[in-house]
């Protein structure tokens, strides 16, 4: 069979099943001599979409044996082996389906002609289920806390969710790629299918308008008299409700009343309470700022100086600067403005900021206890309380120091425009008893999830991602490093 007729029954099989006609696609691609990798991919993904487990796995199996390095069908089988209840087959893998993606936190399919990304804690989520259901709890608790460090995006909150899962030892849904999307072929190659008349007809063009003589293969010239020598300038309508303000600071919400916005942003303020605090709207999300974060702004006069029309210039290739001024560097502390219901007295909390596998922050008010603070870090974190250790770094030596009940003073006076930096890590309780190696040579992270240290540092290992690579914890920080830069503790270097 000729690439073209390969080419044309694959596009032909795409076409029903975007029209939602499975079985005629299903036929289609069987009917196909020489299939491909992608072909067979897609033919295990209309089996499982119908639940023809047996028949997805083997089409799985004929994409793989073509292509050994593809990723998402390893991971598409080891769902085949999950909803036949082979768990071990299953964990495989989703093991190998992460091996494949090699450290990246992402494959984007889509230059190959499928609309869909493949992320490294996704692949980490369902290995946890796979170890779920095979009862070793601790490993599937390692699994997506490695997947917390390495998402992508604040959207996969479904890992928080199965983490919390595994800690009740509940099971949590297993990921799947959405029904319909199949490897496409090229556009471009499609395109050159169909026949194309390159001539095209002829069309001859003439002025009806008596002072122009012109007849030929051109538009009408136009016959304007009183040319405007500048273009209209478009009148600026109000269209979005409330006052506009740009914001001053970053504001991090703590309530599912208030809204994250950053610096710059234009927000529309409903109103303005007498405690302080703006009820705005946002990307067309309605929540509460406090008022000191935002300043008023004049859209129409703004728009209507950034309408103005510029004068050319030589090189009409630059444009003109820009004629709003730029902000400058805010000076204020971030404030957190309350107003107390008797005497609507102000105060200011203290913004509080946690390194941790991902930066978290909060608003306490000064000289709170250390169980306070630590709860409110727990709950940010959904994790126990009793499981997270703080420190804080010594105002002269900049050393960090466990926090605990006795030095809580000096932390507080560590405080800096309003402002206080600390870092959590998970303490290693009595049935965690994890490895312990140290390093042969000194590593430095290339990117946020990798862990660096020094030679001869000792690090405590969670969990080992693959062959490669392992999650360790080193100097109060968590993170990824390569297998061959360490050794075991007591083990003589090799």
């Amino acid at each position: 069979m000729s690439f073209v007729s390969t080419l044309r029954q694959w596009d032909e099989a795409v076409a029903c099943v975007e029209q939602r006609d499975t079985d005629s696609a299903l036929r289609i691609f069987l009917n196909i001599e020489e299939k491909s990798s992608k072909i067979t991919y897609n033919i295990g993904c209309l089996y499982l979409n119908s639940n023809e487990l047996d028949e997805a796995e083997k089409a799985f199996d004929g994409s793989i044996g073509k292509d050994g390095h593809l990723a998402v069908a390893f991971f598409q089988r080891g769902v085949a082996f999950y909803k036949k209840e082979k768990f071990e087959e299953s964990l495989l893998d989703f093991q190998q389906a992460f091996k494949e993606l090699r450290g990246n936190q992402l494959i984007d399919y889509k230059p190959l002609g499928l609309r869909y990304k493949l992320y490294a804690c996704e692949v980490l989520q369902n290995m946890g289920l796979a170890h779920a259901q095979m009862g070793k709890w601790e490993r599937a608790q390692e699994n997506l806390l490695t997947a917390l460090s390495l998402r992508a995006d604040a959207k996969f909150s479904n890992i928080d969710n199965a983490l919390e899962a595994i800690l009740k030892q509940k099971i949590f849904p297993l990921v799947e790629i959405q029904a319909g999307l199949l490897f496409k072929p090229n556009k471009r190659y499609v395109a050159e299918l169909e026949k194309k008349d390159y001539l095209g007809k002829a069309k001859v063009v003439a002025s009806v308008v008596p002072a122009d003589q012109f007849s030929g293969f051109a538009p009408l010239q136009p016959q304007v008299e009183d040319v405007p020598l500048a273009p209209k300038v478009p009148e600026v309508l109000k269209a979005f409700e409330g006052e506009p303000h740009t914001v001053l600071y970053e504001f991090v919400p703590e309530t599912k009343e208030e809204l994250a916005v950053l610096p710059g942003n234009i927000v529309f303020v409903l109103h303005k309470g007498a405690d302080h605090w703006a009820s705005v709207i946002f990307n067309e999300k309605r929540g509460l700022v406090p008022c000191n974060f935002l300043e008023p702004l004049d859209i129409v006069s703004m728009t209507s100086q950034t309408m103005q029309i510029q004068p050319l210039t030589e090189n009409n290739d630059i444009p003109a600067p820009p004629r709003r001024a730029p902000p400058s560097r805010p000076v204020e502390v971030l404030k957190a403005v309350k107003a107390e219901a008797k005497n609507s007295e102000e105060f200011s909390d203290c913004i509080v900021k946690v390194h941790f596998q991902f930066n978290i922050a909060i608003s306490i008010a000064p000289g709170q206890a250390y169980e306070v603070i630590l709860q409110k870090i727990s709950a940010k974190l959904k994790m126990p309380a009793s499981t997270l250790t703080l420190q804080y770094a010594e105002e002269d030596s900049n050393k960090r120091v466990i926090i605990e009940d006795s030095v809580m003073e000096a932390v507080w006076n560590s405080v800096k425009g309003g402002r206080l930096t600390l870092w959590c890590s998970v303490t290693e309780g009595k049935s965690m008893s994890h490895e312990k190696v140290v390093a042969l040579y000194s590593y430095e992270a290339s990117t946020p999830e990798d862990l660096d240290f020094e030679q001869g540092d000792v690090i405590t290992v969670l969990s080992k991602v693959n062959d490669e690579w392992i999650e360790g914890q080193c100097n109060g920080k968590i993170g990824i490093f390569p297998s061959s830069f360490v050794k075991a503790l007591n083990e003589d270097p090799q």
